[in-house]
Parts: C-alpha cells; structure tokens; sequence
C-alpha cells in the first residue's frame, strides 16, 4: 500500500522552528539542499525511526518510509515508535503522525509493506517527480539488505546502510566508513560476501561499531525476518541512527561544492 501524506497549502511557509539550524549552516542555500531532498528510509525500528525523525528535524524535504512490521513488547527498550501505548499499531503510522507534527510541510511518501529482492525497483522510484539522493538502509534481514544496497549501487544512488547495533554497548567506538573497512561486525562481514558476488566490494557507506560483539548476547532464531536475536542495549540503536542521519546530512549540505566549517574544522567556537 502507498500513500502520498502532505498537510493543507494554508500551512506551508512556516520555517520559523529551522532557526537554529539555519544559523548552523550559516547560509539558507544549505537549508534549501536539504529541503529540495528525496530520501528513502528503508526499516523504522530501532535505527530507521531515529533516522527518519532526525532527517525530518534537519528539515529533509521529501522522505519515503517502508515497513510493514508492528510495535511488538520486546521494542519498547530502544525503538522511538514503541510505548505502551502504541503495542500493535502499524510502525509506519506512529512515525508519520511524529514527523508531520515536526514538520507539517514534509512530504511523506508511506510504504506499508516489507522490502523483498524482486521489489526493490519499487521502493528506489522518484518521489513526487524528485530523485532519490539517498537511501538509509535499515533493514535486517540479509538478502533484502544487500538486494536494496545493490540496485541502489546499481542506480547511481547514495546509500548510507546501518550494519549491527547488537550484542554491543559502547557509543565511542561507532564510525561512518566505507563497507570495505568495517571490522568486528558480523552482519558487515555477511553483507560484504553477498556484495563482492556481484561485484560491488567498495563505494557504500557504512555505520558499523569497532566494539567487538558480545556472542553470549546472541540466540538463534528461525523466522521469516530474523535469523537470530541479539541483546541490545537502549541507546546504541539511537547513535546508529544519528550517525546515518548526520552522513546523509553532511553529504547534502556539501552537494555543489559546500562545506561546513564546523565540519571540516575552521571557525569552530570552542567551549
């Protein structure tokens, strides 16, 4: 099911809560970039709903979000959309109520369903007439995770992929880095044989953490999208999806030529 989700044109122009991100990126072409934006978010559990949110603050214009996945109980220690009181709802719902409440004039493109191999193509179209600049992949499970990172690839598309956020626990050792120079996370070790199969063995960012896994916070688990389940602690899923969220934040801001002095080191006011 897609759904196209905007609010009435009576309420467009009200920028006044991007003041303070205006003044980070010191020029309003920059906040421009990021409104003029298409961006897919693929998964918004635990990674992808910080994601989604995060992106939705900076003031990204246009996001696609799919999952067809419900608030479960065993969410409720790390997922944005998971309380008490959303326990069965669709996930794709709770975000969409969130961001529009961030951000009325966002442009939503909502996809109720899972990401498979064969519809890939589906999820990578333009929205709204506008191309895609990024996906986010959030997804678990391995064979639809390389598939959308490959056709991605494969379509001239930037892809920021968030690799395991479980079985660890500290926040300094989590890094942005190309797919290739990830180490200590099983799930990047998995995705870069499935790649290097086709082809594709560099050229995709990664948020991974050097912190090696805990194993004995792993079980294994046969079902339809997991194959095992791992311990995870509240706030890693959270790093993970700022990091994704400040990679593709970044890369838009510098698109043309930008740069950032808080990023590149210039001008930084210390204190």
């Amino acid at each position: 099911m897609t759904e196209q989700t905007t609010i009435d044109d009576t309420a467009r122009g009200n920028s006044a809560w991007l003041e303070r991100t205006t003044l980070m990126l010191k020029t309003p072409d920059r906040l421009n970039r990021l409104r003029d934006a298409a961006v897919l978010v693929a998964g918004v559990g635990g990674v992808g709903g910080v994601v989604a949110e995060l992106l939705a603050r900076a003031g990204i214009g246009r996001i696609r979000l799919i999952d067809a996945d419900t608030v479960q109980p065993s969410n409720r220690n790390r997922q944005i959309v998971a309380l008490s009181s959303t326990e069965g709802m669709k996930k794709v719902d709770i975000i969409t109520r969130r961001l529009l409440d961030i951000n009325p004039e966002l442009i939503l493109d909502i996809k109720d369903d899972f990401i498979e191999p064969e519809t890939v193509d589906d999820v990578l179209t333009p929205i709204e007439g506008k191309t895609l600049d990024f996906v986010v992949d959030a997804i678990d499970t391995l064979a639809c995770k390389t598939a959308l990172i490959h056709k991605a690839h494969e379509n001239g598309i930037r892809v920021v992929s968030s690799m395991g956020a479980g079985a660890k626990l500290d926040p300094t050792m989590v890094r942005i880095a190309d797919l290739s120079d990830s180490r200590f996370c099983p799930l990047a070790k998995a995705v870069r044989r499935i790649l290097r199969r086709e082809g594709l063995t560099s050229g995709v960012t990664v948020v991974y953490s050097d912190e090696r896994p805990d194993r004995e916070a792993m079980r294994e688990e046969r079902s339809r999208n997991k194959a095992s389940i791992v311990g995870t602690i509240s706030y890693m899923p959270w790093v993970f999806g700022s990091f994704c969220a400040a990679a593709v934040v970044q890369a838009l801001v510098r698109d043309h030529g930008g740069t950032i002095s808080a990023l590149d080191g210039s001008d930084v006011v210390d204190g």
